[in-house]
């Protein structure tokens, strides 16, 4: 396999998860085979997934990727990924030349200086549970919960969690299981029971019913 491959590798639990959902819960039972061959895919390196999460906040996605080239490019990249120490040469006012704004330029800094310092356990992150990593996470300015947990589904793919603070997940619950009624945190935390240990890959379908294209981070 060359390390490219490597990086588009499907979970290894996803065909057992699929099993075990449409086992467990009719609207998985009615989704999964909706969407063929299609799965969960992790992108890039952590600091570089990270960096195009704060970039891309609150503008389009279009947007998102006029800046990161012309941020990347700023930096010095190759490829489109980057080391921290590139950033940190760098200081807020000049990485405002690739577009940022000024508080997204502090957030890129404060990034590259918890990975450049050793502040995020990055070879560890494979022995630690997943409340730790978004503790971890969320120390970062410009990062939250949200962000620290799309970051554990798409890059690190664990397969058991379920971000509550998405809107298209609560919009996709609703339309599946309260045939479009409006649904608060803890209904959605109740429906997500029935997918445990793989609440990560039942939440990726719910996804798939309300955009057909994968999301990737």
């Amino acid at each position: 396999m060359r390390p490219q491959d490597a990086l588009l590798a499907a979970p290894a639990y996803w065909d057992d998860a699929c099993r075990h959902l449409a086992r467990r819960d009719r609207v998985m039972k009615r989704l999964i085979p909706r969407y063929g061959d299609a799965r969960l895919q992790s992108r890039g390196d952590a600091f570089t997934t990270l960096a195009r999460s704060i970039v891309g906040q609150q503008i389009s996605v279009k947007a998102a990727q006029s800046v990161w080239e012309r941020f990347t490019q700023l930096a010095g990249s190759v490829d489109g990924a980057l080391a921290p120490v590139q950033v940190l040469a760098h200081t807020p006012q000049s990485l405002r030349e690739a577009g940022l704004s000024l508080r997204k330029a502090e957030y890129l800094l404060d990034l590259s200086r918890h990975f450049e310092g050793g502040s995020v356990h990055v070879g560890q992150w494979a022995q630690m549970d997943d409340e730790a990593i978004i503790e971890e996470l969320v120390a970062i300015r410009g990062i939250g919960r949200w962000t620290a947990e799309m970051f554990l589904i798409f890059h690190l793919m664990r397969p058991n969690v379920l971000p509550l603070d998405d809107v298209g997940l609560l919009r996709g619950v609703s339309l599946n299981y309260f045939s479009g009624e409006p649904v608060s945190r803890a209904e959605a935390r109740e429906v997500g029971e029935a997918w445990a240990p793989f609440r990560s890959v039942a939440t990726w379908y719910i996804w798939r019913s309300l955009d057909p294209l994968p999301v990737e981070y």
